[in-house]
């Protein structure tokens, strides 16, 4: 029996005075709900986000800032139609997304947040 039960969060980095350019895209165009820091943290800066049932992304102030280009997060979505119509919408909102050619997944794709992080979307499983 293992004793883990899976991922609390992931966090990704902006740079100083990133926040608000993370709000637009997270929870703008990506449509994640933002959540209160807690006090003791809440002085570093970045914001937090939620992902579904007990999940997170927190976005955190990295100084000097580099982004993560191979290093990601892979976030799961709920079935193809879905992932088509945020794809369009991300597309829309001047995202520039790539599809996987390599068929890991029912379908998943690739794209870079404000800051150039790499973020993975998918449908189904890596495994």
């Amino acid at each position: 029996m293992s004793r883990f039960i899976g991922f609390d969060h992931v966090q990704v980095c902006c740079p100083t005075g990133g926040e608000d350019q993370a709000r637009a895209f997270y929870s703008g165009l990506m449509g994640f709900d933002e959540v209160d820091k807690p006090a003791e943290l809440a002085g570093r800066g970045g914001c937090w986000f939620q992902i579904g049932a007990g999940q997170g992304l927190h976005v955190g102030v990295l100084k000097p800032f580099a982004p993560a280009t191979k290093a990601h997060p892979a976030i799961r979505v709920v079935d193809v139609p879905t992932l088509e119509q945020l794809v369009e919408e991300l597309q829309a909102g001047g995202v520039a997304v790539e599809w996987a050619d390599v068929p890991v997944a029912d379908a998943r794709c690739k794209l870079h947040d404000p800051f150039g992080n790499l973020i993975e979307l998918l449908v189904g499983t890596t495994g």
